[in-house]
Order: structure tokens, then C-alpha cells, then sequence
């Protein structure tokens, strides 16, 4: 709860710093520095629950150069138990450009490394990226594509998750890779705050689980989805969604107990449900 009660502290000093205005007469830097902290109900990666469907802190920030390079980083709270070897933080890094294409359209490309600290070896992954985004009046379309290539944090170790619970390798040292492709749209409510949200993706890559329990794609392929809207007020963003995908129980049982709530076998942890977050930018 301290980690909680942290990010409720700084969701209420960061938004006052964050409306500080330059002094006049200061130098243009070339570089801009963005930033969010919030607090979720459950974090959720592709439709799968990574915290055992329980709150998470989140937050991270971005350097920008002018000239459309940037760097930054992302972190959140995980469930710990058989998930990135034991790891209870993802800490992501991440590198790319970003080209103006038009007034209206930006191509954005780079690469997201995928760390768990304190977790075990082979669970640390690189996956490059390119999104292309559109606006039209209060409208705006992303489509995207992430491929991991072969690695073996996403290879097929454990053919089951009761092999991977008794730590029976099926096929270890194995590599594979996997693909994303999904679509973003936000529709801004005129002379409202809200902004209504959906998404949709699809995943191709492992049938099975890595060297630490771990899959990027559990099932081989599916679909993750989500319908929602956000209500903003200054710096901050409350968000409201329902989230889903089309793995079933019957699809995950060959998981189990690896992919389940606690481990225990029972609850599907990429089963539909209603999503809260709360994220203050700076």
C-alpha cells in the first residue's frame, strides 16, 4: 500500500509543478520532457492481466529532440508469482523517431525493451515498433505493428503449464517470435472533456510458455479488445473501459496453473472486464 499511497501523493504535487510557465526571456531548449504517473485497476498488456488483476501503480516518462528523435521509459507494478520469473516490476525502455508526414499524420517508429528486474534470467525482451497516426477534426486513427523477432524469452520452453510448474523442460534453449498488429480510435466529445476510446489487436507467436512461465502470446494467436472513454480535467485523466479477449477458460487450461489468478488454477486472467485508471501528466 505505501507504493499506493506514494503515487496518490505525487498525482497531487505533480500537476501543480506541471503548470509552471517558463520565465521571460528564457532559451528555447530543443529538447521537451513528458511525463504521467496514475494508478490502475488492473494492468492489463495485450488483454492479459499482468497483476493478477489487482490495482497497479504506473508511470513514466519522454526526452524529445526537435528533431524527432526521443527516449524514455515505463514502469509498473506486477503479480510476482510465475510471471517474468517471479519479477514484481516491468520496467520498459524505449528509443524511436517520430516524422511529421503531414499537418495531420505522424510516422512513428522505434524499439521497446522489455526488462523485469529481480525476476530470473531469459526474461528480458526487444520488440521493434512503427505506428501511423491520423487526425481528422475531433477524430484520431492509429494503426500499428510490433514484431518481436526469434528470442528465448518468448520461446516455447514448457508445453504445458504443469510441466512448467514442475519444472520439466519441454524444449529448452527454444526461440520464437511474435507479431501485433492493432488499431487505435479516440473521438474527442465536443464542448465535453470526454473522449471516447476503443481498441483492438491481434497477436501471433508462442503456443505455450517460456523459460520462466512467461508468454507473449499465450495461446499461439487471439484477439484483445477494448471499448472505454476518458474524462479529463486539466493534467488529469480519469479513465473508464471494458477490456476482453477471446481466450477462454477452455483455450488456457493447458496453461494452467501457470496462466490463472494465483496460480492456483482457477480464474482466467484474460478474461473480460471493467477497467479504472487514474493518470496525471506532466
Amino acid at each position: 500500500m505505501k507504493s499506493v499511497y506514494t503515487a496518490v501523493a505525487m498525482l497531487l504535487v505533480l500537476p501543480a509543478a506541471a503548470q509552471a510557465e517558463a520565465a521571460p526571456g528564457d532559451t528555447p531548449t530543443p529538447l521537451t520532457v513528458n511525463g504521467s504517473i496514475g494508478i490502475a485497476s488492473d494492468y492489463r498488456f495485450r488483454g492479459v492481466s499482468q497483476s493478477d488483476r489487482h490495482m497497479a501503480v504506473q508511470g513514466g516518462f519522454t526526452i524529445a529532440h526537435e528533431s524527432g528523435f526521443y527516449v524514455g521509459t515505463w514502469g509498473s507494478n506486477l503479480a510476482g508469482w510465475g510471471t517474468f520469473g517471479g519479477a514484481n516490476m516491468e520496467l520498459d525502455l524505449i528509443g524511436g523517431y517520430k516524422a511529421k508526414l503531414a499537418d495531420n499524420a505522424t510516422l512513428d517508429v522505434g524499439l521497446t525493451w522489455y526488462m523485469y528486474p529481480g525476476g530470473a534470467d531469459k526474461t528480458d525482451f526487444a520488440e521493434p515498433y512503427a505506428k501511423l497516426t491520423g487526425t481528422a477534426g475531433p477524430a484520431t486513427l492509429t494503426a500499428g505493428a510490433a514484431y518481436a523477432p526469434r528470442q528465448q524469452a518468448i520461446g516455447k520452453w514448457y508445453n504445458t503449464g504443469t510441466d512448467a510448474a514442475n519444472g520439466v523442460y519441454n524444449n529448452p534453449g527454444a526461440k520464437d517470435d511474435n507479431l501485433y498488429l492493432w488499431g487505435d480510435g479516440a473521438l474527442a466529445i465536443v464542448g465535453t472533456p470526454l473522449t471516447a476510446k476503443a481498441h483492438i489487436g491481434h497477436s501471433w507467436g508462442q503456443s505455450g510458455l517460456g523459460p520462466n512461465a512467461t508468454a507473449v502470446s499465450p495461446t499461439g494467436k487471439y484477439w484483445d479488445w477494448s471499448l472505454g472513454a476518458d474524462a479529463t480535467y486539466r493534467n488529469l485523466t480519469l479513465n473508464l473501459s471494458y477490456v476482453g479477449t477471446d481466450i477462454s477458460n477452455r483455450d488456457a487450461a493447458y496453461l494452467r496453473p501457470s496462466f490463472s489468478r494465483g496460480q492456483d488454477g482457477t480464474g482466467n486472467i484474460a478474461g473480460g472486464a471493467v477497467l479504472a485508471s487514474l493518470t496525471a501528466a506532466f
